[in-house]
């Protein structure tokens, strides 16, 4: 089976099996880049899951800040660093958001506040309509 793609001004014949690797490959990339910001190893089947996560959580700073010294533009001037017991701004060693007792707690933290975020995001929207 082919799906027909559509690339610039031209359409193209792309298989399935071409369409699954070009986003394996897309997925693979986005994760690399999210990599690049945790310092410890992601294994497993949840590794791209934590990834996304984690940068889900900066743009969720980015968006509305932290705190006084984690605002919205030191963070998306900074960036973020997530370890294995901390999540600092900038680099390893700066401005600690929040410390954990393992990685399990910090990326339960990630994850968490990610859904608040998306929540109250839908809250807002519901309310207006």
């Amino acid at each position: 089976m082919s799906v027909l793609t559509r690339g610039g001004n031209m359409a193209t014949e792309e298989t399935l099996e071409q369409m699954s690797e070009r986003f394996h490959k897309e997925r693979e990339l986005e994760f690399k880049e999210a990599k690049e910001k945790i310092t410890f190893p992601l294994r497993g089947d949840n590794k791209y899951y934590y990834a996304f996560q984690c940068a889900k959580f900066e743009k969720n700073l980015i968006k509305y800040g932290y705190d006084s010294y984690a605002t919205k533009t030191s963070v998306a001037k900074e960036g973020l660093i997530f370890s294995k017991y901390k999540i600092s701004l900038g680099d390893y060693h700066g401005h600690y958001l929040k410390t954990f007792n393992s990685k399990e707690e910090m990326l339960g933290f990630v994850i968490g506040y990610n859904d608040c975020v998306l929540n109250m995001e839908y809250n807002a929207k519901e309310e207006v309509a």
